[in-house]
């Protein structure tokens, strides 16, 4: 076997091709070329020495063919320097070369053996195509000759007025002035204020100047400043304010006026037309946070309406502006929009390309930031702009049946056309933000691997005395010595055995924690929630998969983490509660289990389990997991404030927030769809005069009417004044009244009285709440009229005089009712 092996590698070896050999020096230090990197065009630099490695040339490495690089330094007012290839240099003999110079990386029609790229240039003054004149100055402007009062071609240099005197405008304000400073982009040449370009989030300053807001694309930009490729790709930027977008139809804003391949006008620019109904800027009648009326603060922008209490602001100045209209954010073409037209109530629309609309629709009279929509639930098109129109969103779609309440057949139509429409563009969307994920980030975020969890501050770690461990009853004769299957006292308790104390010794089953026993699992990208955890082989109901192990920090730690993250705009959190004392938090160092994501629908539990005297959390399988599922819990997050995160797991039973409890589901059978079928066939229609209320009109608290707020929680109608909850102010966001929180310790009750506000959970309702002698409904002491401090009921019932004697036999007949459960 080694004789065939050794014949069969000289074999290879004499009919494989001869090494090539590696390409010769073809510049010295401080020779002049012509050398073309970092997406600029070719520039004349001269080769110079690394300081770092004090050479000027070297090989590439690691790489397939042998490529010599040059380290270059550019020509110029600005200075930049890198290492390349000699393919991308050239000898360097004088300007005239310029225009002969080759096109690099040929693609696609680029490989036509007559194929020139070229770049329409505007003039600055008329923006317009044509024969220009190009400064050579530091400004990089054209120029019609006609724009600038010449009649021909100036001979020798040209430079334009600007330039002469050193006098630049700033391209925000558009005001002259010495003081302006120039983007360090060489080919950029636009200048600014810095107070000017500062407001453009996307502008980033560096030692020796700044790069303008013009080399990003804005609508990448705002979903992920972090994101590399926002930079990258072509670019097409507005002629009249530093904004610029990816040339394709995704980053575009909708209502662009393309005007060269890369140069537009956007949406910022529109101008509203005297006498013309739909330019009216409106707003809507609801905050966007709570979705309830009253004063509201308006957006001069889009029809944004809030609470000023909703966004915890002091009432601003002039005009103002929300959150997405000042980061720049506007509708793009396939986005789901509710329009406004005429007297019409908002309508949902697809926002179309001009070049997809019939003819006669695209000869309409419009504007720049003007864009055609087409309305759900019929044939109609109309030009609209980001003044009467905004977000369609995921709950929108959710809450389709209850939005269609009371509505004509074509808006209820148009309801569920939206929202299947809505869910293709969400899901398109989804694939090809994991496509650029995928493409960006090879590997998960940057976290410090851990094998045990580590005290942070005060924390301490709990080591118990080997006499105060729990001893089992198990015996080393057994089958199953602490197994899962075994009647081991402590594994019923959740006591980890410890390899000293267990009679079992080194049979013990029972040491998961100690010997971290883990299931393999391996790290993966999922689809829309980031970075997840799967199984690499198959998980038996029952079985340990992994400890979740961070740094133990206090409560105090804690908040002091959640509010840097805030102010970080950090989203993701890994934090878990270890006891009433201490919490532990997985993001900066933890082990794999900081990745498994959250479902409603988990096939994996947390349980806490004391190992060697100190609680310890484990995730455990819920039921048989085969090869490649990935690997879920129940986050039972606890939300701090009002805020709510969107859930996205994707189960049948998805409660659509984190923290709220999942719905009941199970597989429909074929016996549950005939019951239902006769169900439909059975029910009569209800009268018309029978009306469910979704909200009450009267404060639950006092029974009075007047200015109310409203409980935001699901299902519930309840309603109340400000004052009568000691509320100096409107509440914010998603409110939930009292009534869901126990009075004692604010967890969330269990049984409430259904005449106030009082609710308790279950570990203080005991003598807190009893049968009413009444109604037989639950109430707390202050509604009992035959106790020894009578209180009147706060029921509406009693304020009629006629209902007296009938209450009254109805207290006889519940009397003895009463008198059974005060016993039992």
């Amino acid at each position: 076997m080694t004789i065939k092996l050794t014949t069969f590698y000289f074999n290879l070896q004499s009919n494989s091709p001869k090494k090539k050999q590696l390409p010769g020096i073809k510049y010295s230090a401080e020779d002049v070329v012509w050398a073309k990197f970092n997406r600029r065009p070719w520039w004349p630099c001269h080769v110079t020495t690394d300081p770092q490695i004090e050479v000027h040339t070297k090989m590439k490495d690691p790489s397939r063919r042998p490529c010599r690089l040059y380290f270059v330094r550019m020509f110029g007012e600005i200075i930049d320097q890198a290492w390349v290839p000699a393919k991308a240099t050239f000898p360097f003999e004088g300007g005239h070369q310029f225009e002969k110079l080759p096109v690099l990386r040929r693609r696609g029609r680029q490989k036509d053996k007559d194929y020139k790229y070229t770049v329409k240039l505007l003039c600055v003054v008329c923006e317009k195509t044509g024969e220009l004149l190009l400064c050579e100055g530091q400004c990089c402007g054209a120029f019609h000759l006609q724009c600038i009062g010449l009649t021909e071609t100036p001979k020798g240099r040209f430079i334009c007025q600007e330039c002469k005197t050193g006098v630049h405008t700033c391209f925000v304000c558009k005001t002259p002035d010495k003081e302006v400073r120039r983007c360090m982009i060489p080919v950029c040449g636009k200048f600014y204020h810095m107070e000017c370009i500062m407001k453009y989030s996307p502008t980033v300053t560096q030692n020796r100047g700044f790069r303008c807001s013009l080399h990003v694309c804005l609508a990448c930009y705002i979903t992920n400043p972090a994101n590399p490729s926002i930079s990258k790709g072509r670019l097409t930027r507005c002629v009249r304010c530093p904004v610029a977008y990816h040339a394709n139809d995704y980053c575009m804003a909708a209502g662009s006026v393309p005007l060269a391949n890369n140069s537009f006008l956007c949406p910022k620019h529109f101008t509203q037309r005297k006498g013309c109904k739909n330019h009216e800027h409106i707003n809507v009648s609801w905050c966007f946070v709570c979705s309830e009326g009253g004063s509201l603060l308006c957006c001069e922008s889009c029809p944004a309406a809030f609470h000023r209490e909703c966004l915890n602001i002091d009432m601003p100045q002039g005009s103002w502006f929300c959150n997405d209209c000042r980061a720049g954010k506007k509708p793009h073409y396939k986005d789901i929009l509710w329009v406004k037209v005429g007297r019409y109530r908002w309508w949902p629309a697809e926002v179309t390309q001009p070049k997809n609309v019939p003819e006669n629709i695209y000869r309409l009279r419009h504007e720049v930031g003007e864009f055609p929509v087409h309305f759900f639930g019929s044939k109609d098109y109309v030009w609209t702009h980001q003044a009467r129109c905004f977000p369609y969103m995921e709950v929108d779609a959710n809450n389709k049946e209850k939005m269609g309440k009371g509505a004509d057949a074509i808006y209820k139509k148009a309801l569920n056309e939206a929202a299947v429409r809505f869910r293709e563009l969400q899901e398109e969307k989804e694939m090809r933000q994991l496509q650029e994920d995928k493409k960006n980030d090879k590997k998960p975020p940057p976290y410090k691997h851990i094998k045990v969890n580590r005290p942070i501050g005060k924390v301490q770690i709990i080591t118990a005395d080997l006499s105060e461990i729990p001893r089992c009853n198990c015996k080393v004769s057994d089958e199953n010595p602490c197994g899962i299957d075994s009647e081991c006292i402590n594994r019923m308790l959740m006591y980890e055995c410890h390899p000293q104390v267990c009679p079992a010794e080194e049979r013990c089953q029972n040491q998961c924690f100690t010997k971290r026993q883990y299931t393999e699992v391996e790290i993966f990208r999922t689809l829309s929630r980031g970075w997840g955890l799967r199984s690499v082989s198959d998980i038996k109901k029952g079985a340990f998969v992994n400890e979740y192990v961070g740094e133990v920090i206090d409560e105090e730690e804690c908040r002091a983490r959640i509010k840097h993250a805030q102010e970080n705009n950090i989203c993701n959190f890994y934090m878990l509660t270890l006891d009433k004392d201490r919490i532990i938090d997985a993001g900066p160092k933890g082990n794999q289990s900081r990745f498994m994501n959250h479902s409603c629908q988990p096939n994996c539990e947390t349980q806490k389990w004391t190992v060697n005297g100190d609680t310890r959390v484990g995730l455990f399988a819920l039921e048989d997991i085969p090869t490649g599922v990935e690997l879920t819990f129940n986050y039972n997050l606890e939300c701090l404030g009002n805020g709510k995160t969107v859930c996205k797991c994707g189960a049948p039973n998805c409660s659509r927030f984190l923290g709220d409890r999942p719905k009941v589901w199970h597989a429909p059978s074929s016996e549950d769809k005939v019951r239902k079928l006769k169900k439909k066939v059975a029910v009569k229609r209800k009268s018309q005069l029978e009306v469910t209320k979704e909200r009450e009109d009267e404060c639950f608290y006092c029974g009075d009417g007047g200015q109310i707020v409203s409980c935001k929680k699901l299902g519930c109608p309840k309603v109340y004044h400000a004052d009568c909850l000691n509320l100096s102010k409107r509440p914010a966001g998603r409110w939930e009244c009292p009534w869901h929180q126990c009075n004692e310790c604010g967890r969330e009750a269990a049984s409430y009285c259904e005449m106030c506000p009082n609710s308790y959970c279950k570990q203080h309702r005991e003598g807190m709440l009893f049968i009413s002698k009444l109604d037989g409904k639950l109430s707390c002491s202050e509604h009992d009229p035959c106790g020894p401090d009578p209180l009147e009921p706060v029921v509406s019932c009693l304020r009629n005089q006629r209902k007296e004697n009938a209450i009254k036999q109805q207290i006889t007949n519940v009397q003895s009712l009463h008198r059974v459960i005060t016993l039992t």
